[in-house]
C-alpha cells in the first residue's frame, strides 16, 4: 500500500514525531512504501475561501502560488493518508489544518447527486497527541476529522490518540504498542 504521512508538528522532534516514527516503522515492516511529509517545511497558505478552485479542473485550481498542489497530488495518489497533529487548543496545529482547509480543492458538488471526490475511497487516518487527556479535550479534533471523511468520500481507517504527553523521552513501550496496533488495524 502506498501511504502519505502528513506531519503537522513544527517540532521535529517532539510528541507526535515520535509516534510518527514507530507508526512509519511499522507500517514499513509490514511491507508498504512510506512517505512522511514534514508540513512545517514547506511552504502552506490557508485556504482564502473564495471558490477559484471549484473553477478549473486541475488538480487544485488554487490560484495561490505555494507547496501546497505537491503536498495534494501525493495525497491523492495514495491508498492511505495519515494526517497527523498536537492537539492546539482542542484543535489541530495551523500546519495540518492548512492542509486540510485546501483539501476543500479535492471535491466538487458537495452533498449532491454528483458529488465527487479525487480521494473517493482512500483510506484516511489520524494520529494525534496532547498533554491532556481525552475528554473536554480531543473530541472536537477527532470529530471535526470525522466529518471530513464525508466530503472526501473517503475512509475513516482510524483514529489513534495518545494523551497525557510530557516529553518524547518518559512515552514508554506501551504507547508505541499502541501505535503498532494502530498500524495493523489502518491497513486491515
Amino acid at each position: 500500500m502506498n501511504v502519505v504521512i502528513l506531519e503537522g508538528s513544527a517540532r521535529k522532534k517532539g510528541n507526535t514525531a515520535r509516534v510518527l516514527t514507530w507508526v512509519e516503522e511499522e507500517l514499513q515492516t509490514l511491507g508498504h512504501d512510506v512517505e512522511r511529509i514534514y508540513l512545517h517545511s514547506k511552504n502552506l497558505k490557508g485556504c482564502m475561501g473564495c471558490g477559484k478552485c471549484k473553477e478549473k479542473s486541475e488538480l487544485t485550481g488554487c490560484i495561490q502560488k505555494d507547496d501546497m498542489p505537491d503536498v495534494l497530488k501525493k495525497v491523492v495518489g495514495s491508498q492511505l493518508t495519515i494526517f497527523s497533529s498536537p492537539l492546539y487548543f482542542w484543535g489541530f496545529s495551523a500546519q495540518i489544518k492548512a492542509v486540510i482547509d485546501r483539501t476543500y480543492s479535492l471535491y466538487a458538488n458537495a452533498n449532491q447527486p454528483d458529488h465527487a471526490s479525487l480521494v473517493e475511497g482512500q483510506r484516511q487516518a489520524l494520529v494525534a497527541t496532547g498533554a491532556g487527556g481525552f475528554d473536554e479535550n480531543a473530541e472536537g479534533m477527532i470529530d471535526a476529522f470525522g466529518r471530513m471523511q464525508k466530503y472526501h468520500k473517503a475512509v475513516n481507517a482510524g483514529t489513534l490518540f495518545i494523551g497525557s504527553c510530557t516529553t518524547p523521552d518518559a512515552m514508554d513501550d506501551a504507547i508505541r504498542q499502541k501505535a503498532v496496533e494502530f498500524c495493523r488495524k489502518i491497513v486491515s
